[in-house]
């Protein structure tokens, strides 16, 4: 088994896990940083720093541009990408709104599709289709994973 599938196999079994925010715990429950975080513990090795406390709303600052928490987060402890370089076992950040800071996270299972925790239901893997495409801000590679 290639790294890639190693790490997209660990996101694989996480499908199905409840959806819940600021959680990282496979079968109990997990948010989008927190499925990044599983596989990361599942595929690396222990994770290199704790994230802070954070609001379901993080990134609503009213009137203001909200920090780019996970992308520097990401930058700390990645190679960051291009989007359109991104294969299967790589992570993407979205953006879920126009000039909003980039808030979603989702591991690439193949060309087209992608692993995330989805607000409310539950760990999926769904088509990248093109509202994903057109959210798709970063593209991060898992450390010493080669092509």
């Amino acid at each position: 088994m290639t790294r890639r599938e190693e790490i997209v196999a660990a996101a694989r079994s996480w499908i199905g896990t409840p959806y819940r925010h600021q959680a990282s715990m496979k079968g109990a429950g997990t948010d989008c940083l927190g499925l990044v975080r599983g596989v990361w513990r599942e595929v690396v090795g222990p994770e290199p720093e704790t994230p802070p406390a954070y609001t379901a709303t993080w990134a609503e600052v009213p009137g203001g541009h909200a920090e780019e928490m996970m992308v520097q987060a990401a930058r700390r402890h990645m190679e960051e990408i291009g989007c359109s370089a991104a294969r299967a076992g790589d992570i993407m950040l979205f953006r879920m709104r126009a000039n909003g800071p980039a808030k979603h996270a989702a591991i690439l299972s193949a060309d087209n599709r992608m692993i995330h925790a989805w607000s409310g239901r539950a760990v999926v893997e769904t088509v990248m289709g093109r509202w994903w495409r057109a959210r798709a801000a970063h593209a991060f590679r898992f450390p010493g994973l080669e092509d």
